[in-house]
C-alpha cells in the first residue's frame, strides 16, 4: 500500500523536474524542481494552489494521476499559454512540452492577480470535453470499469444479466499493453462487427501498479481470457480458435473464410473479459474427484450458491415454464427419455424441487473417473491425462521462479505457459525438447498462474477446459452488482441492486 501511495507522485515529481526553468522565473530556486516529493508542493504554490487538500489529492493513488493532469496545464497558462494544443500538450506531454517551452522568453503571470483571457463558447466545449473524457479514462483504466455478466457460469453468485462494478485499485491497476486505442470500447469499434478498435502498435509489455490486497483464493475476479489470443472472426470466443482445430483441422480453419472468417489475434488487454471465481494460487495442488474441488489435500471452498446439472423423472411429460421460474430455473432441457429432463439449479434448490409432487426422482450428475477423456478438456492430451469436468487432477499450479521437469509425456501442462505466455520457442524433436532452440529437459517460470473455475460447475467454460490463467491477465475484483435483469424472463431483479459478490 504504501508503494501504492508513493509510486505515482514521484513520476510526477519525475515531470515536474523537466520544468526546472520555471521556477526561478515565478521566484523559487531551480533546484528545489529536483526534489522529488517537495518539487510538487512548490509547483502547487507556484500555480496558486494554496489549499492544504490539493497538495492531498496528489498523492492520493490514482487520483493524483488527473490532478497532476491539471497541474501541469495550470502552469502552462502561467506563462500565457492558452491555446487548445498547447493545453493538450502540457497535460499529456509535460517532459516533452515544458523543457521545449523553456528556450524561449516566457513571462511568469502569477495567478492570483493575472486576469485571464475570456475563453469563446467553442473552446469552452472543448475544454469541458476534454476535462470530461480525460478524467473518464482515468477512472475506467486505473479505478473502476462496469461489466455486464454475458453468460450463467458464475450462477447464482452472479447471474445472466447482472451489471457489475469492477475495482481495478485493489490488485493494482495494469497500465493498458495497447495504448493506442479509441476510448470507452473493448476491441470492437462501435456499430460495427469485427472493426478493430485499436492499433496494435506499439505494444506496452506488462507493468501493475502496487495495489492495496493481495489476489486470495477464492476471490470472484475479473480477467482477460487467455485462449482468446487466436480466434477466428466468425466464432470470436463463443467457440475457440483451438477447439475449432481440434475439431476441423488447423488447415481448414485457416483457410476457409467462408465457415470461420479471418483468423485474427488480440493482444492481452483487448482480449474478451471473463469472470470466475479463484480456485488455486500459484503453487497450490488442484485435484477434482467427484466434482468437489481438493486443494493441497484439503476440500476446497464450496461457494454457498455453487449449481450442477440434476437428472430430473417426473411422472408426466412435460414441466411448466411457471414452475421453472418459481425455483429461479432457466438452463436445462428435455433427454431422450419423454419424462426425464437435465436441469441446472443448487443443491438447496434440488432439495426443494424433489418435494414436488410431481416429481419422482432428483439425481446429480457426476461423470465419473474411468469415463471416456475429452479432447477437450485441459491439457487436450487424452493419451496421457485421461481427465475430466469432475474428475480432475492432481496438478500443480506454476509459480513464478518455480523450476520444473518437463518432458514428452507432461509437456502438453506447460506448453502454453512456454510459448504464448511467456514467449519462447518450444519444439520436441527424436523425444527431445528443445527451448529457443536448446535442449533442457526443466523449465522456470516467468510469471504467477491462477485457476479459476465458475461457481455454475456444469456450464462453465473454465480452467478445466483452457487451463491457467497468467497474472498478466488478471483485471480486477467485482465490488458490487449495480444493476440486474433477467433476460429469461424479462424482469428487473430489484432484490440483486447492490449485491456483494462473495
Amino acid at each position: 500500500m504504501l508503494l501504492t501511495i508513493l509510486i505515482l507522485p514521484l513520476v510526477f515529481s519525475i515531470c515536474a523536474a523537466f520544468c526546472y526553468k520555471f521556477y526561478d522565473g515565478a521566484g523559487y530556486k531551480r533546484s528545489d524542481a529536483f526534489i522529488p516529493y517537495y518539487n510538487l508542493y512548490i509547483l502547487s504554490k507556484i500555480i496558486g494552489w494554496n489549499k492544504w487538500w490539493c497538495y492531498l489529492l496528489l498523492i492520493f493513488p490514482y487520483i493524483n494521476t488527473f490532478m497532476a493532469f491539471l497541474m501541469f496545464i495550470e502552469l502552462a497558462k502561467c506563462y500565457n499559454r492558452f491555446s487548445f494544443g498547447e493545453i493538450v500538450a502540457a497535460g499529456f506531454f509535460p517532459y516533452i512540452y515544458f523543457p521545449v517551452l523553456g528556450r524561449k522568453e516566457v513571462k511568469y503571470h502569477d495567478p492570483r492577480t493575472t486576469v485571464r483571457p475570456p475563453k469563446g463558447w467553442v473552446r469552452d466545449w472543448l475544454d469541458s470535453i476534454l476535462w470530461a473524457v480525460f478524467a473518464a479514462l482515468i477512472i475506467r483504466t486505473f479505478m473502476f470499469e462496469m461489466y455486464t455478466i454475458p453468460s450463467s457460469s458464475m450462477e447464482g453468485t452472479l447471474m445472466t444479466g447482472d451489471y457489475l462494478l469492477v475495482s481495478k485499485i485493489g490488485y493494482g491497476p495494469r497500465f493498458p499493453n495497447t495504448p493506442i486505442t479509441f476510448p470507452f470500447v473493448h476491441h470492437t469499434l462501435p456499430w460495427t462487427k469485427y472493426t478493430k478498435s485499436y492499433i496494435e502498435w506499439p505494444q506496452v509489455g506488462y507493468w501493475r501498479l502496487p495495489g492495496f490486497t493481495s489476489i486470495k483464493r477464492n476471490d470472484p475476479i475479473v480477467f482477460n481470457f487467455p485462449a482468446g489470443d487466436t480466434l477466428s472472426e466468425v466464432f470470436q470466443s463463443n467457440v475457440t480458435y483451438y477447439q475449432l482445430i481440434r475439431q476441423y483441422g488447423r488447415e481448414r480453419v485457416n483457410n476457409d473464410k467462408t465457415n470461420f472468417g479471418r483468423i485474427i489475434t488480440r493482444p492481452v488487454d483487448k482480449r474478451e473479459n471473463y469472470v470466475k471465481r479463484l480456485i488455486a494460487l500459484p503453487g497450490d495442488t488442484l485435484q477434482i474427484i467427484d466434482g468437489v474441488v481438493y486443494i493441497n489435500g484439503e476440500m476446497g471452498y464450496q461457494p454457498p450458491y455453487m449449481q450442477h446439472n440434476y437428472r430430473v423423472t417426473i411422472n408426466g411429460n412435460s414441466l411448466n415454464p411457471r414452475v421453472l421460474e418459481k425455483f429461479g430455473i432457466s438452463e436445462g432441457y428435455r433427454t431422450a427419455v419423454a419424462n426425464e429432463f437435465i436441469l441446472n439449479m443448487n443443491a438447496t434448490t434440488a432439495e426443494e424441487f424433489g418435494k414436488q409432487p410431481f416429481v419422482t426422482e432428483v439425481k446429480r450428475i457426476i461423470t465419473p473417473a474411468n469415463a471416456a477423456p475429452s479432447q477437450e478438456i485441459f491439457p487436450n492430451d487424452t493419451t496421457h491425462f485421461r481427465w475430466n469436468v469432475d474428475n480432475f487432477g492432481p496438478i500443480v499450479i506454476p509459480q513464478e521462479g518455480v523450476t520444473v521437469k518437463i518432458n514428452p509425456e507432461n509437456i502438453a501442462l506447460y506448453s502454453r505457459c512456454i510459448t504464448a505466455y511467456e514467449h519462447n520457442t518450444l519444439d520436441i524433436k527424436d523425444n527431445k525438447i528443445f527451448i529457443n532452440g536448446k535442449e533442457t529437459d526443466e523449465y522456470t517460470f516467468g510469471m504467477d498462474y491462477y485457476w479459476m473455475m465458475g461457481d455454475n460447475r456444469h456450464n462453465s467454460q473454465d480452467s478445466r477446459f483452457w487451463g491457467y490463467v497468467p497474472v498478466d491477465h488478471i483485471v480486477g475484483r467485482p465490488l458490487f452488482v449495480w444493476f440486474s435483469k433477467d433476460n429469461t424472463y424479462g424482469k428487473i431483479r430489484w432484490n440483486r441492486f447492490f449485491k456483494f459478490p462473495k
